[in-house]
């Protein structure tokens, strides 16, 4: 049973900062590709960031050079560093995992789920 559990999420003024963190457990393939999307109110879900072993990564342009996406120390732990953080960034946030490599960042496209951690950024 694959298990992701996510943690750091907050509230910041804008132009803050909050790094999100996500733990997998029970995943036992090689390689995959992991990933972020957030969901606001009234909002379909929307991709954030992704990666994968093959080195592709993938950040939706409203956040290209501001958020990064990467594997932690522990080979079961991927972030999102996310700043200069805007009212419109704000939603829920979920990380997910796709079975194999990345290849669209479409909510479709991810196998597994966590079930959110909330960001808030206030103006």
């Amino acid at each position: 049973q694959v298990q992701l559990v996510e943690s750091g999420g907050g509230s910041v003024q804008a132009g803050g900062s909050l790094r999100l963190s996500c733990v997998m457990y029970g995943y036992t393939n090689r390689g995959g590709c992991m990933g972020w999307f957030r969901q606001a109110p009234g909002q379909e879900r929307e991709g954030v960031a992704a990666f994968d072993g093959d080195g592709k990564i993938s950040y939706a342009e409203t956040v290209k050079g501001r958020f990064t996406i990467s594997s932690d120390s522990a080979k079961n732990t991927w972030s999102l560093q996310m700043n200069n953080l805007q009212p419109e960034d704000t939603g829920m946030y979920f990380c997910a995992l796709r079975s194999s490599s990345c290849r669209k960042l479409l909510s479709s496209d991810f196998d597994y789920w966590g079930r959110g951690t909330q960001v808030t950024v206030s103006s």
